[in-house]
């Protein structure tokens, strides 16, 4: 269950699994549409990063646990 991540990649943004660019987009929300696609087909972890780099949203796809509340 790799996680995928949305990363800026020069001008684009970039669908990073496992440390291989899978594809790049012209903005982050087609890349986020497509990476939330490939998360929920692998029942992994959508990572999205800001311009910056860092992480600024996780979203889960089949992985949460049972006891967690909500």
């Amino acid at each position: 269950m790799p996680d995928v991540h949305v990363v800026p990649d020069a001008s684009r943004w970039g669908l990073v699994i496992n440390g291989e660019t899978r594809s790049t987009h012209e903005n982050q929300q087609d890349a986020i549409a497509e990476g939330r696609t490939l998360a929920e087909q692998e029942h992994g972890e959508l990572v999205i990063h800001g311009e910056d780099g860092q992480v600024r949203r996780k979203d889960s796809h089949g992985n949460d646990p049972r006891e967690v509340p909500g």
